[in-house]
């Protein structure tokens, strides 16, 4: 049966693009695998269904067909090979990773196996993928308003910088590898009530390279991967929002002979005394005399670029706002939003005796 993409996002099939990377998100950082109550399934499932509604190709291929035809198929699967035996999809037998295991039962193999020799499968090979790293990034509200470059200090696995990542002392040669004789490959044979069945491994003495170091790297020992502290840089792009995450591919967890994960970062952002965010525009509240307001006056303004100068015209009334062009936020390389300034005109508690009488005047001027 197809997966509901859209439910799987609670999203409607109207949804904008912004809409469905925003709900994406939020499930993203809530089933992430490496919080404590991250859910992998949930995590994995949301991924399946954002890649395809994220896509326009995909997606229009989806909501007319109810599938993709570019690597994606709404049963979970890769799409190709072991999608075409009358329609059935070998795939639930193994999940993501083998087949369904008989060994208990006394057998020794797997369907994944017998079905990706039979139907084309046992060719494929899965990329090792490391694990993804989440973290918080607190920024000031000037941080988040300009942007900003953070050196962040992380405890993972990563690449060995001495052989990087080969896994050999530096300058060492390197050997056929004696296990698969250089295919990168071993070739085993598997018994069963069924027959013989040859299967495919990548061959675990060299990793699928076909070569091995005649000396292994000594500060590795030649795993090409290690334990230790990096520290990865981060650009914080002007105008990012409280709640939004930065990825940054292949700046998670490595892994041997294969791809490194990614980084999540999601930013959380101080909340500033005077002004606050609205699109690419900032705010802020201005409190004026009865005089100021009737009679106009310069006023110094204090704004994230600096003291400014603002002149407050005659006659402006509660609730008037100014606008000054260029000291927003900035978006589009070069380009800046406003500075609106939100009056509000403070009426006096209490008059004096003089005063009132000049009050007094006012009223029989008809102000």
């Amino acid at each position: 049966m197809s997966k509901d993409y859209y439910n799987i996002l609670g999203v409607d099939k109207n949804a904008k693009p912004d809409d469905i990377k925003k709900a994406f998100r939020k499930i993203a950082h809530q089933y992430h695998p490496d919080k404590g109550s991250g859910n992998a399934d949930k995590f994995k499932e949301a991924s399946e269904a954002y890649s395809v509604l994220s896509d326009d190709k995909k997606r229009t291929e989806y909501d007319t067909y109810g599938q993709t035809f570019a690597g994606h198929s709404t049963s979970g699967g890769q799409g190709g090979a072991g999608q075409g035996f009358g329609g059935f999809d070998f795939s639930g037998f193994g999940g993501q990773g083998g087949g369904f295991d008989f060994s208990q039962n006394g057998f020794e193999f797997d369907l994944g196996d017998i079905f990706g020799d039979f139907f084309g499968g046992g060719g494929r090979e899965r990329v090792k993928r490391g694990r993804d790293i989440s973290i918080d990034v607190e920024l000031t509200f000037a941080e988040a308003v300009f942007g900003a470059e953070r050196k962040i200090l992380l405890s993972k696995t990563s690449r060995c910088e001495d052989c990087i990542g080969s896994g050999a002392k530096r300058g060492t040669e390197m050997h056929t590898c004696g296990k698969c004789n250089g295919k990168g490959k071993v070739h085993e044979t598997k018994h069963s009530f069924l027959g013989n069945f040859s299967t495919v491994r990548v061959c675990d003495e060299c990793q699928g390279k076909g070569k091995v170091p005649k000396e292994k790297c000594p500060t590795c020992r030649g795993i090409g991967v290690l334990k230790r502290q990096e520290e990865v840089s981060v650009a914080i792009p002007a105008g990012i929002d409280d709640g939004e995450m930065i990825r940054l591919t292949g700046a998670g967890e490595a892994v041997a002979s294969g791809t490194s994960g990614d980084l999540y970062i999601k930013v959380h952002v101080k909340r500033h005394p005077v002004f606050k965010k609205e699109g690419a525009n900032l705010t802020v509240d201005l409190s004026l005399k009865l005089s100021t307001a009737l009679l106009g006056e310069e006023y110094s303004l204090q704004t994230l670029d600096g003291e400014i100068k603002v002149k407050i015209p005659e006659g402006v009334s509660h609730g008037e706002i100014l606008r000054v062009k260029g000291k927003g936020v900035p978006y589009e390389k070069s380009k800046r939003g406003d500075l609106l300034i939100h009056l509000s005109v403070k009426l006096p508690n209490k008059l004096s005796k003089e005063g009132r009488k000049l009050v007094e005047e006012l009223r029989k001027e008809g102000i």
